[in-house]
């Protein structure tokens, strides 16, 4: 939500847009002191609270699937790798970015549309 706007969650955005900035700020008052900030943005990831919505048909499920090109929910351990390389050696020289962990959803409109044909 840092990202991407969506209704009904204005006040969700605007904290997720702030720790966004904040990393970025941070990154910059602490690279001196050879201390890296950076972040991982995950996308939708399923988890006990989530349960109930990630079900087919369910229409925040179905948004998702067909938003996110993996076509799928993420898991906690999908966020294992970004994790471990932002705490090694390296990960150095990267100081004030955002790993985004989600499938795809960043980078896409969707899945791809398939137009019919028309019947003959």
């Amino acid at each position: 939500m840092s990202e991407l706007g969506r209704d009904t969650v204005a006040a969700y955005a605007a904290a997720k847009g702030g720790l966004k900035m904040l990393t970025r700020n941070l990154a910059t008052e602490w690279a001196p002191h050879n201390i890296q900030v950076n972040g991982i943005g995950p996308g939708y990831i399923a988890t006990p609270i989530n349960t109930e919505y990630r079900v087919a048909g369910n229409p925040l499920n179905d948004y998702i699937v067909s938003r996110t090109p993996a076509g799928r929910w993420g898991t906690p351990e999908d966020l294992n790798g970004a994790a471990v390389f932002l705490a090694s050696g390296a990960s150095d020289f990267v100081n004030g970015q955002i790993i985004y962990v989600d499938g795809g959803l960043l980078t896409s409109f969707g899945k791809p549309f398939v137009q019919q044909k028309p019947q003959s």
